[in-house]
């Protein structure tokens, strides 16, 4: 299941990036994101481990969602307050971590 069908399922608005400049050019033009979701593999000038120090850097209220198939990631390695989870990505799992970060839609 996609990420981005997790989200609606969950009961938000998802906005998707096709990489982490267009995230970037997205949270820059909107004040109404609440959560990123990210892979940490990803095209574009920076992967999705240096997006989400950037947007904690920059947005800190914005609540973090790493995932990654590839690469197992320690506390210590991602933004405070941030989850990160192993694909592949349990559904029900997932739902109730974004409602449990931001708040029940």
């Amino acid at each position: 299941m996609r990420a981005v069908d997790m989200v609606e399922d969950a009961g938000y608005t998802s906005v998707e990036a096709v990489d982490a400049d267009e995230a970037v050019t997205i949270l820059e033009a909107r004040s109404d994101i609440a959560l990123l979701f990210t892979d940490i593999q990803m095209p574009g000038s920076m992967d999705g481990l240096r997006l989400a120090h950037a947007v904690h850097e920059r947005w800190p209220p914005i609540k973090i969602i790493l995932v990654s198939g590839a690469l197992k990631l320690e506390k210590s390695d991602i933004p405070p307050d941030s989850r990160f989870f192993g694909k592949p990505l349990e559904a029900k799992e997932m739902i109730a971590e974004i409602q449990e970060m931001i708040g029940h839609a």
